[in-house]
């Protein structure tokens, strides 16, 4: 079963924000400029063969502050480990526990460009908050509602004492809490942590699109539906990806909507070969299942919503020095690693990496740092930070 074409609802919320004098509306090419991906790598960390502390479990998310120092969260040690500019270990935070500057449920962090690093920890539903030398700070309460049910990930406020949301983007954590409203947006909110408990504000509304509803029953979005992804710019914006068609949307608090980027690029139908196709690639990871689990899956995979056009847009990352990088879906709309565009926070269309020549970053930094976390075939995760070149803008 389909529903209604996402892009011509996306597209006549476009024309709508066209006639907002406040909004400033940019066509960008439709044709490729290619960009060689030109880069030295400085080190590699995470290895069975290393120093105990890189011998990572789980690598939850990685982030640099404004020093270059990469911090990396181990999940399972739920432990964060700094890495000086040369690859060795400059401090630890956190850890198993219970006491101040320890962690019981941690998910998420981040860090602002002056060093202080934010906690999620879903168990205490508060964030932790450690200072730029390590030192642990103090705790702020996230307080009742939706954000004491769903943790998404988060961006450091690079202007105050704040984190962005994307909610619908990444969902770290879940806690069931009745008679929570559902939701009929995707918003950016900002979360300020200047007090004892967060105050939120919403940025900016993202497209909810028809049955993806995310807090009540934890309900499957439509497959290939669109994704919400959001990055954060040097000058407190925030530009995100909300809808099937190539359309990028910056926000800044207090004005909303303030930007769009385009690129007159179509979505690919979703046809019933393709549909089918995602039907038997889900049953095949029901193998194995508890026999009662699987056919409780096997009855939701049976009444599956599918989109009716593939999201153009699978992730968006932003540097430190403004640039926004878009990932497209490659030849097959079905893959995730296509070529990835890079577009300037004014407006300007910089180039396009080849699909496979570089992978989205998992952390841009300073002075054109860039982290990569890689997978070997032992299922071991190294994470590999290089400095990319400037093209010559």
């Amino acid at each position: 079963m389909k529903i209604h074409s996402l892009s011509t609802i996306a597209g006549a919320a476009l024309l709508f924000a066209a006639s907002a004098e406040s909004q400033e509306i940019i066509q960008l090419p439709s044709g490729d400029r290619r960009l060689e991906p030109m880069f030295e790598e400085l080190y590699r960390i995470g290895s069975l063969a290393g120093a105990d502390w890189e011998q990572f479990g789980n690598i939850r998310n990685v982030a640099f502050d404004g020093a270059g120092r990469l911090h990396v969260f181990d999940r399972q040690a739920l432990r964060i480990f700094v890495v000086d500019r040369s690859g060795g270990l400059h401090r630890t935070l956190g850890g198993r526990g219970e006491g101040p500057g320890e962690f019981r449920n941690a998910h998420w962090f981040a860090v602002t460009p002056g060093g202080k690093v934010v906690v999620a920890d879903q168990a205490d539903r508060a964030y932790e908050i450690f200072d730029a030398n390590g030192d642990y700070e103090r705790r702020v309460r996230m307080g009742e509602g939706l954000e004491a049910m769903v943790l998404w990930n988060f961006m450091p406020d690079p202007l105050g004492d704040a984190v962005f949301s994307a909610v619908g983007a990444q969902m770290l954590s879940f806690s069931f809490v009745a008679n929570a409203p559902s939701p009929t947006t995707r918003p950016i909110e900002r979360h300020d942590l200047s007090g004892d408990v967060v105050s939120r504000d919403t940025v900016a509304d993202g497209w909810l699109p028809p049955d993806g509803e995310l807090y009540n029953g934890l309900r499957e979005p439509i497959a290939f539906g669109p994704r919400m992804s959001a990055g954060m710019l040097p000058d407190g914006s925030v530009a995100f990806s909300d809808s099937t068609a190539y359309v990028i949307r910056i926000a800044r608090p207090g004005a909303g909507v303030v930007r769009v980027l385009t690129r007159p690029l179509q979505p690919v139908a979703v046809t019933g070969r393709m549909m089918e196709a995602e039907k038997d690639r889900r049953r095949e990871r029901l193998q194995g299942l508890d026999p009662g689990l699987r056919e409780f899956e096997l009855r939701h995979l049976a009444n599956l919503r599918f989109s009716d056009e593939f999201p153009i847009v699978r992730e968006l990352g932003t540097s430190w020095d403004g640039e926004i990088w878009v990932q497209r879906h490659g030849e097959e709309p079905t893959d995730d690693f296509g070529p990835i565009d890079v577009l300037t926070m004014d407006g300007r269309y910089v180039g396009t990496y080849a699909a496979g020549s570089i992978a989205m970053p998992a952390a841009f930094g300073p002075d054109g740092l860039v982290a990569f976390v890689e997978t070997d075939e032992l299922d071991v995760k190294t994470v590999v930070v290089r400095r990319l070149a400037p093209w010559g803008r």
